[in-house]
């Protein structure tokens, strides 16, 4: 359920496995990767090889280098020597792909996922849709086995979601900058909240357009600094197979620790992204004087409202210095992030089957699949819903292929693994005993039960 990049990358790797049938579910009219941030110029923060399929299967027809050679641009890609592609071009990439491959089902929306005990096979209830979003028809299939890809959902902060939810106020998720930028443009004065990669892209795009002197732009952050993503090469193994079961084996309470103090590894902002911001500052002062722009980190925004009829106050707290101001603009961005989306109206008539943790949220077991109770004969299985249980890399697009593989070889059962995975991806050991960079073969655990290949029939 879910067509995004991992599910895409699941559907890729799955094309052409001997004993397998699936189909993929997704409400919308077809294939957009954040479409409202397709900058120009803007590029992935990994590079090309973390496609739908490299890391799993190098030879893959899904493969990025196999996309530009049925374009003709493999030549052109060479010369170029990028290591980071643009994210249009990435979005171009997959949604090629996704025209290509069988079993994808755009504009069904899925509904309920219900455990049928009788037949042994999930029940998967969808609604046919126009590309408007209205119903069509109803339908249902029945699974074996289940992934959920259902992605995440543009994040606002509750000061903000009254202003943000009115129509006609200019207060917008970066998620649909692109859709708004000649309306914000249009503002006197623009005011960006978030410190990560979409807040900086934001911001430079903002004051590219601007005249010099007369930018009228402030950028505020929750963070103590605008800072740079930890890029270094061992810094980067925490996003390895590796470091998702070393995380996955802390217990819960020192997983949830951990979390929040690795916000520089996907909240950060990318070097040359900060390096275009402040030369594009530098070049400004070379007449003399200093752009009409601020950039003040250590901010949260306590309350928001209206002020007359076409401007926006916002009461701001900085955080180390314990003070309180107010700031009047006329338009708002929000590059808040996303947060994963929330399981609970999807999977209801599976509850009584699900086993939670401490804060209520599903468990998942190394594989990536949900803990059940034993009644359910088959799996479910999540795509970027376990950041709680394999750490920061569940979003991460370097693991997507990965992550795809893995869930395969656990749908086709011992034996039958369509895809040799390593069993070490990086150079630190995580953990004293060794046993997570695959030193020591680990044991299954004892909820471990055969999982039966995909079989879907269609009512």
């Amino acid at each position: 359920m879910g067509i995004g990049p991992f599910n895409l990358s699941l559907a890729a790797l799955a094309h052409g496995v001997s004993g397998l049938r699936t189909a993929f579910y997704d409400q919308r009219p077809a294939f957009h990767w954040h479409p409202g941030l397709l900058i120009e110029g803007t590029t992935l923060q990994v590079p090309f090889l973390a496609d739908l399929v490299t890391l799993a299967d190098p030879a893959s027809p899904w493969s990025f280098l196999n996309y530009l050679r049925h374009r003709d641009r493999l030549f052109p890609f060479y010369f170029a020597e990028r290591f980071h592609i643009e994210r249009a071009e990435y979005d171009a990439y997959c949604r090629w792909v996704s025209e290509q491959l069988p079993g994808l089902h755009f504009g069904h929306q899925v509904d309920a996922v219900r455990w049928n005990a009788e037949r042994a096979l999930f029940e998967v209830d969808f609604t046919q849709v126009d590309p408007d979003g209205e119903a069509l028809a109803l339908g249902r299939v029945y699974a074996r086995n289940v992934v959920l890809g259902v992605g995440t959902a543009p994040y606002v902060p509750e000061p903000l979601r009254p202003l943000a939810d009115a129509p006609t106020v200019p207060v917008v998720h970066s998620a649909d900058y692109l859709d708004q930028r000649e309306r914000l443009l249009g503002a006197e004065h623009l005011t960006v909240i978030g410190s990560g990669q979409s807040g900086a892209e934001v911001f430079l795009d903002l004051l590219r357009a601007r005249p010099a002197g007369r930018e009228r732009l402030t950028w505020l952050a929750r963070t103590p600094a605008f800072a740079p993503m930890e890029y270094s090469k061992l810094g980067l193994e925490q996003f390895t197979p590796d470091y998702a079961r070393y995380f996955h084996g802390l217990p819960e309470r020192v997983r949830d620790e951990l979390l929040p103090r690795q916000w520089q590894l996907h909240k950060g902002i990318d070097h040359d992204t900060l390096a275009a911001i402040h030369a594009e500052l530098y070049r400004r002062t070379l007449d003399g004087g200093w752009p009409d722009a601020v950039l003040t980190p250590g901010v949260r925004v306590r309350t928001a409202g209206r002020v007359g009829a076409r401007q926006i106050e916002l009461h701001l707290e900085h955080v180390q210095q314990g003070t309180r101001t107010r700031l009047t603009t006329d338009a708002v961005v929000l590059a808040t992030g996303y947060r994963e989306r929330r399981l609970d109206s999807l999977l209801g008539p599976l509850d009584p089957y699900l086993a939670r943790d401490s804060s209520e949220r599903p468990v998942v077991d190394e594989r990536y699949r949900l803990v059940l109770d034993r009644a359910v004969q088959g799996a479910v299985y999540v795509q970027n819903a376990e950041r709680h249980t394999h750490g920061v890399g569940a979003p991460d697009l370097g693991l997507a292929a990965y992550r795809s593989a893995a869930i395969l070889n656990s749908l086709m059962g011992e034996g039958r693994e369509p895809y040799r995975l390593p069993s070490r991806t990086a150079f630190t050991t995580f953990g004293l005993d060794g046993a997570d960079n695959g030193q020591r073969e680990r044991t299954q655990p004892p909820a471990e039960r055969p999982i039966r290949t995909v079989e879907l029939r269609h009512a």
